[in-house]
């Protein structure tokens, strides 16, 4: 009996989490499994200790990414310890835990990627510095994938300006982002008004004047009805209360389908959100900490949500292929040689 190649889908977010359930419901005639985002050796004891809490690593997401595949009956194997596996598809390569470097790996994207920050330039200065310190900045930089699948043309430019080997490269759409006309069809009451997207910096310990953020807010609506939609992330009572001193009639919502908020909106602001490309996708007018121009220029393409059904088509040619990767044949790229968390490249 031929037996049935095994795939695990490292999730994260609820977006990412929402984003590889959509490419596993391609790729059924695959035995699947499902996990949290995790690292090994030294990153593991480091969330273990807390220090991971503001990732998608950290205790308190993980715990919402178990909900998600638990209340949807989905086959977890937490860590991949059932390993080993024929392919695993991750939403982000900052960490690539080392019992998966046997594997073929797919990556991919999430979403907008974190701006140069000082992080971005020490990290890619100081190789004694592990990825995930700068964040989503440097998504694609390890280097340690065999295939990366992007939102668009655009982000393909980009993340090869960026350094990523445009071999590796497919333009394939990513679910969640490709179809935002969908959004139109929502029963969020509200109509016409002003939609601020804020974002959770400081809970990423990164600087967030969000007094001035939300007096920018005010003098875009000049006016009419602020809607607030707060990221998941942040701290739900200090974000509230700094929005009612300044904004004391703006509306504020914690959770709720942000999507529809932003199809019902009539100006969409945002700090540094993949929001704004629904906006984008959506006609709206859009302020942004993004260059809009270059936020125009990386828009994912809108294909009628069928970029799951074209990534799983990646896994596939990688599940199919008997070559064996790089990492098989020369061990993980040594693309960071001096990481103290080596373990997790």
């Amino acid at each position: 009996m031929v037996r049935s190649k095994k795939v695990l889908f490292i999730c994260g977010s609820l977006n990412q989490t929402l984003q590889m359930r959509a490419i596993a419901n391609e790729l059924t005639e695959y035995e699947q499994r499902f996990t949290p985002y995790y690292g090994t050796g030294m990153t593991h004891v480091g969330v273990l200790i807390g220090l991971a809490e503001s990732t998608i690593g950290g205790a308190k997401r993980t715990a919402w990414c178990f909900d998600y595949l638990r209340s949807n009956g989905l086959p977890i194997d937490y860590r991949g310890k059932e390993g080993p596996y024929d392919l695993v598809v991750t939403c982000s390569d900052t960490i690539l835990p080392r019992n998966i470097w046997a594997s073929k790996i797919a990556l991919v994207q999430e979403g907008a990627v974190d701006p140069d920050t000082w992080e971005y330039q020490l990290v890619s200065r100081v190789h004694a510095l592990p990825r995930w310190f700068a964040g989503t900045s440097m998504t694609g930089l390890s280097d340690a994938y065999d295939r990366f699948c992007v939102a668009s043309e655009g982000f393909r430019d980009f993340f090869i300006g960026r350094g990523v080997d445009g071999n590796k490269i497919r333009v394939t759409g990513i679910p969640n982002f490709d179809d935002c006309a969908r959004f139109r069809d929502s029963d969020f009451p509200y109509r016409d008004y002003v939609l601020v997207c804020t974002s959770d910096l400081r809970e990423l310990a990164r600087t967030d004047d969000r007094p001035a953020f939300i007096r920018r807010a005010l003098r875009i609506a000049a006016g009419r009805q602020l809607i607030f939609k707060l990221h998941p992330n942040e701290l739900v009572e200090r974000a509230t209360r700094e929005i009612k001193e300044l904004a004391p009639h703006a509306l504020i919502f914690a959770s709720g389908n942000a999507e529809h908020m932003v199809a019902n909106a009539k100006v969409v602001v945002t700090q540094w959100s993949s929001l704004v490309y629904v906006a984008l996708a959506l006609g709206k007018e859009v302020f942004t900490n993004f260059d809009l121009a270059s936020a125009k220029h990386l828009l994912p393409i809108q294909n009628g949500g069928s970029s799951a059904k074209a990534i799983a088509q990646v896994c596939r040619e990688l599940l199919e292929d008997s070559a064996p990767t790089l990492r098989q044949v020369q061990g993980l790229p040594k693309v960071r040689p001096l990481s103290f968390l080596r373990i997790d490249q």
